[in-house]
């Protein structure tokens, strides 16, 4: 069966990714229900690792599942129907005892009758009439209990027929009933999770998408949630324009943020400058208004933790992105940590990489590129890896990629599908693995593919 095939094809995929055997990911053609999530190469880089998963609920959405399923209640149903006709077929058989004590007592008088016929024969004769027209009813009766018998006859020959399907299908399930199918498959999903730890940070091969997640605000905008968050917590932080803002709205969920249900609102004791904020272990970070300042406000407690002065970095459209809108600094977290891009004067407007403590905001290491700032689109950060777009509009690439870990950079040629024409927010989240995006007033997901290298038992 399908679930089976399925569960042998995840099982395969795990003894694979624990042994380290690569397939080249040429040959990897996932079935209908399945899904690509990532690539590796191995330590020589000499082939790719492509991990495949399940789509969700992909059991519970099984053919042979679903028909075990409407097969057992159609016995039920059918076991509930001869219920019915059992009580029915007891009334009958009452009834019909009854009028047995009738015919006795007919053949009673019959012999009565018999015995004195000259006196007694008109007298006996309106009784014996009258017995006859009472055992009336007793002929429809009769053939109403024929033919319930042979129903219930046909309801247990359909039955044997039904429990032999039911059979076939365990044995063809390897005998095995759906919640310990279900089980196997919960197994199966912790050991993904377990190969899914030993990827290490991966380099960009891939952009997807996007998902519009939602239409609302103006064209410009940020929305994100928090990567640091625990896997049951999906708060969604929505922050509406670029300047003259300082309200955040939060949404419990993804779902809530969809249908508008809003969980609160933050009143921030300074205004925004840009979209280019990030949400980080339960703090925001942003850009304060007119000024290369970087608050930090704790959701928790409702108050500024931090604000620190970004030294010699340009503010209020000094050395923005193409698309303006005071972006000058952008705030962003990935893997390694929270970081701030920028660009100073003393770096000729070329952008600068600072890597930022997240508690004081103090600097912890700094990077000088040779890319200009203003003729970046956008720029996101993927395992300390900073990647700039070549422009916020139509057409627009990644073209650029500076490695902090090597301190070199190198040219791409990565595209992605601006849909709405116009990008003005773009950032990585590395819990869900995608970039956030907010495309002229529509909020979208985009998915990303990362080579990655496994790390063995000896590496970790």
């Amino acid at each position: 069966s399908n679930l089976v095939s399925n569960l042998v094809e995840l099982l395969l995929i795990f003894l694979l990714l624990s042994t380290c055997e690569c397939l080249c990911v040429q040959t990897i053609r996932p079935k209908e229900g399945w899904q690509v999530y990532s690539s590796a190469q191995d330590a020589d880089g000499r082939c790719i690792c492509t991990v495949v998963a399940p789509e969700q609920n992909l059991c519970s959405r099984d053919a042979k599942g679903r028909q075990l399923r409407q097969l057992l209640e159609k016995v039920q149903n059918m076991s509930q129907s001869i219920e019915v006709l059992n009580l029915r077929t007891q009334r009958d058989f009452q009834y019909i005892m009854r009028m047995e004590s009738q015919i006795k007592g007919l053949r009673s008088k019959f012999r009565q009758i018999e015995a004195d016929r000259k006196t007694l024969v008109n007298k006996n004769f309106q009784e014996l009439k009258g017995k006859m027209e009472s055992l009336q009813p007793l002929i429809p009766v009769l053939e109403q209990y024929k033919t319930d018998a042979k129903l219930i006859s046909q309801f247990k020959e359909e039955i044997r027929n039904l429990s032999g399907v039911l059979m076939g299908i365990q044995e063809e399930m390897g005998a095995y009933d759906y919640e310990e199918l279900q089980q196997r498959v919960l197994n199966l999903e912790n050991r993904l999770h377990s190969c899914m730890n030993k990827l290490t940070c991966g380099k960009l091969m891939k952009i997807t998408g996007p998902l519009t997640v939602k239409t609302s605000g103006t064209r410009f905008g940020a929305w994100m949630t928090d990567p640091l968050a625990s896997p049951k917590n999906n708060r969604v932080w929505y922050m509406d324009s670029y300047t003259n803002n300082k309200i955040v709205k939060e949404y419990k969920s993804i779902a809530d943020f969809v249908a508008g249900v809003e969980a609160r609102a933050y009143n921030l004791p300074f205004k925004w400058a840009g979209t280019n904020h990030v949400v980080y272990n339960g703090s925001l970070y942003y850009n304060k208004m007119q000024s290369n300042i970087i608050v930090r406000y704790s959701f928790e407690t409702g108050r500024v933790i931090t604000q620190r002065a970004l030294e010699s970095a340009g503010f209020h459209n000094v050395y923005p992105y193409t698309w303006g809108g005071f972006s000058d600094i952008d705030l962003m977290a990935d893997e390694l940590g929270l970081w701030a891009v920028y660009a100073t004067n003393q770096n000729a407007g070329n952008i600068v990489i600072s890597k930022l403590n997240p508690d004081t905001l103090q600097i912890i290491n700094t990077w000088n590129t040779e890319y200009s700032k203003r003729n970046a689109g956008e720029s996101f950060m993927i395992c300390g890896i900073l990647y700039i777009t070549n422009s916020h509009l139509t057409g627009a690439k990644v073209y650029y990629a500076y490695s902090t870990k090597t301190s070199t950079y190198e040219y791409t040629d990565i595209p992605f599908h601006n849909q709405y024409f116009h990008m003005s927010m773009l950032d990585y989240n590395a819990r869900d693995r995608a970039l956030y995006g907010w495309n002229n007033g529509h909020q979208v997901l985009f998915n990303v593919t990362l080579f990655h290298i496994i790390k063995t038992e000896d590496d970790s």
